[in-house]
Order: structure tokens, then C-alpha cells, then sequence
């Protein structure tokens, strides 16, 4: 057993549909852009906060090619590992967080309303390094 351990599992909805770019070597890289939801009741005014995160999903390899297909609005299971990078843009250094996938699993969902929905804009694109 291993002490070190950088495994996440997120459960959501696409907000766009799937992005395919050919990275340095030629091999398909596609980028997810995956909505959660969590909430919470504010106890000041007794009414329940709805907040989506947005998640920058990395797909390489065989994977790569059957998630090219994922359209927005899909709900998907992603299993994978949490990474982070630094680049420079322009004068400001950045850092980005993203999931590199190793698994990605299409789910039914019935949605009980339409509140369920993300309800944000989706993070931008950016070519993986």
C-alpha cells in the first residue's frame, strides 16, 4: 500500500461539448469542461446557496478517442488524477488545475428540476503542455 495517494472521482454535467486538440507527438488530447454543484443553507437567511464548480477534465490516448464524442449537457463519473501547472502569461504567472483522466463513465440522469442545471459559465480552453 502505497502512503501517497492522488485519485478524485467527480460526478457532473459537461458544459460544453467535447474539445480535441493533437498534442506535440501527434497523439489526441481532448479537454472537458465538467460542472459540480454543491449547497448549503445560509443560516442568517434560512435559504439554501447552490454553488457550481468548474472542472478542466485532460483525456489522452484511447480514452481520448471515445470521449471526443461527449456532448454538453452529458452527466459523466470521471476518475483521475489532480494535477497542477504553472505558465506565464504575458507578465502574470498562472497556475491551472486539472484532471488528467484515467476513466470516464456515462450516467442516466433523470433530472428531478430544472435548478439542477449548472448554472455558471464553463472555464476556457487551453491546449494541455
Amino acid at each position: 500500500m502505497s502512503i501517497y495517494n492522488n485519485t478524485i472521482t467527480l460526478k457532473g454535467f459537461l458544459g460544453t461539448n467535447a474539445v480535441e486538440h493533437t498534442n506535440s507527438n501527434q497523439k489526441p488530447v481532448v479537454v472537458l469542461s465538467l460542472a459540480t454543484k454543491s449547497s448549503y443553507k445560509d443560516k442568517q437567511s434560512n435559504e439554501f446557496v447552490s454553488r457550481t464548480d468548474w472542472h478542466r477534465i485532460v483525456v489522452f490516448g484511447r480514452l481520448a478517442e471515445s470521449a471526443k464524442s461527449l456532448t454538453k449537457g452529458t452527466y459523466v463519473e470521471v476518475e483521475g488524477q489532480l494535477q497542477s501547472r504553472e505558465y506565464v502569461s504575458g507578465e502574470t504567472k498562472r497556475r491551472v488545475s486539472e484532471v488528467r483522466a484515467r476513466s470516464i463513465t456515462k450516467l442516466e440522469h433523470t433530472p428531478r428540476s430544472a435548478a439542477e442545471k449548472p448554472d455558471a459559465k464553463p472555464v476556457q480552453d487551453e491546449v494541455p503542455a
